[in-house]
């Protein structure tokens, strides 16, 4: 019999490739959000789609009451979505603590199999100081101050409702701890600070495209660990098809891909055609990168898990993307948040 899986924040971009993958896979896909982009998506593709304001409880109703095999939570309020003048900290308590209660609420009710909730790994923000892999079992570290504070104290407060419900009901709930996903559609313009930018992995592709100069401000060797999404996704189904796992899980490259490695990986796929590319070193200019690496020894041991794409050959997927252009209402999306927000 195939898998019924429910699926919050399926409007996004990690929504938008995890359901186009399971419904390829064959499982019976509910899904579920607050935005009408992704109603009319998920209308037109023949996918059930459910809208549904997390932080109310009575909304819930809305949904079937028989179980799922998998309830994926995906939904959050994040600084990459939020603009100086729409900061509100209760939108983070409410939509990433209050949200995240209710939907294990009705994941009891329900009698749903396990509960896979995506999260940020920011609360680990004082622990990347030491340059070593972090594990699960190292604990967080929370930066009290800056854009990532009420995100992160949100987050957590949401990862230790999961484990609660663990522990007090013997609940089955797997927490990701994500790092930067990369992938089409959500990594061309944010909300840095609270102001909108074009982000610095475009600002490269930009300029290899045109045969501009690609400037490496600051240590271009301070390097960070991401994923591709299709990674992340795999993950997924892994953990729904797993018959125990439980806990905390890194789903990360494992790898530290620094400024450097990543400026070259990209002139050499995008760099204009007749010339050779040209990279200028600023280090009078602070580059703002992170410097992290996350252990992912768990992930390959218990859900028997490993990363596939390399950063080329996650590059190389994105242009494929981009020209069959499946998931495009993900930069429309992108497009009238920033329209509302700015």
């Amino acid at each position: 019999m195939e898998k019924r899986i429910l699926v919050f924040g399926a409007a996004g971009f990690m929504g938008t490739y995890l359901i186009d993958a399971l419904v390829q896979l064959g499982f019976d896909v509910v899904a579920s959000d607050i935005n009408d982009i992704g109603e009319k998506y998920y209308t037109k593709k023949g996918i059930s789609y459910i809208h549904v304001d997390i932080t109310q409880e009575r909304e819930f109703d809305k949904l079937p009451k028989d179980s799922f095999d998998a309830v994926i939570h995906l939904a959050a309020t994040q600084p990459a979505n939020v603009s100086a003048k729409s900061y509100d900290p209760k939108n983070y308590i409410n939509v990433n603590v209050s949200g995240t209660l209710n939907i294990l609420n009705f994941c009891r009710e329900v009698n749903a199999g396990k509960l896979i909730y995506a999260s940020s790994h920011r609360n680990t923000q004082g622990l990347w100081v030491r340059n070593q892999p972090i594990t699960e079992n190292d604990g967080r570290a929370i930066k009290y101050d800056g854009e990532y504070a009420m995100f992160s104290i949100s987050e957590s407060a949401a990862q230790d409702c999961v484990l609660h419900y663990n522990a007090e009901y013997s609940f089955n709930g797997i927490i990701f701890r994500l790092p930067p996903v990369y992938g089409f559609g959500p990594h061309t313009e944010i909300f840095k600070e609270g102001k909108h930018i074009k982000t610095g992995f475009q600002i490269f592709i930009d300029n290899a495209k045109d045969g501009k100069p690609i400037e490496l401000w600051g240590d271009a060797d301070k390097g960070r660990d991401i994923v591709y999404i299709k990674d992340v996704i795999d993950a997924f189904v892994k953990a729904i098809e797993h018959e125990s796992a439980t806990g905390l899980f890194n789903i990360t490259s494992g790898k530290k891909l620094t400024l450097r490695q990543e400026a070259e990986t990209i002139a050499k796929v995008f760099w204009k055609e007749g010339s050779e590319p040209v990279f200028i070193e600023r280090p009078e200019f602070k580059n703002n990168l992170d410097n992290f690496i996350y252990d992912i020894s768990k992930a390959k041991e218990v859900l028997k898990w490993s990363p596939r794409y390399s950063f080329e050959d996650m590059l190389h997927d994105f242009i494929k993307e981009d020209n069959e252009n499946s998931f495009g209402h993900l930069v429309e999306k992108r497009k009238q948040l920033k329209n509302q927000l700015s």
